[in-house]
């Protein structure tokens, strides 16, 4: 179980109560999808993923970003139980998609330079140790399954 201190559990509710989700979201999975171009190969019924311009402006990318940060509220919801909570999630992505586990961390990497770049000077050194906490927490129960 983690301990998350007052601090850290008020900096994510506070984050996350603060996020345009319609952005962030997008913005962080189009960014993972074109940094990480390999990452694509779980996404082609999706359509155009050729390029950057494809991919920012595909309905299909934007709609599982905020699928993405959806399921991230549901982890902030539940901070004492985030496995369970990502149980049936980490099944899916472990047996029926086959998703490689490391492309989570890549997702999180992805949403916390978009995170960072919303948050501007508040997204303090402080605050990005607790984000980042909650990100490998999240990480780690998504991956749960694959052990």
């Amino acid at each position: 179980m983690v301990k998350w201190t007052d601090f850290e559990r008020a900096t994510i509710q506070d984050i996350f109560s603060k996020i345009d989700y319609e952005v962030v979201g997008p913005a962080a999975f189009s960014r993972c999808l074109i940094v990480y171009p390999w990452t694509q190969r779980y996404f082609g019924g999706f359509g155009n993923l050729y390029n950057a311009a494809a991919i920012t402006s595909n309905p299909k990318v934007a709609a599982h970003g905020k699928v993405v940060i959806a399921g991230l509220e549901k982890a902030v919801k539940n901070m004492d139980d985030i496995k369970t909570t990502y149980k049936d999630l980490s099944v899916l992505h472990s047996e029926k998609l086959q998703v490689d586990p490391d492309n989570f961390n890549l997702l999180a990497d992805c949403l916390t330079i978009v995170v960072a770049g919303q948050m501007g000077a508040a997204f303090t050194p402080e605050v990005h140790a607790a984000f980042q906490k909650f990100l490998a927490v999240v990480v780690a129960s998504l991956r749960k399954q694959y052990y």
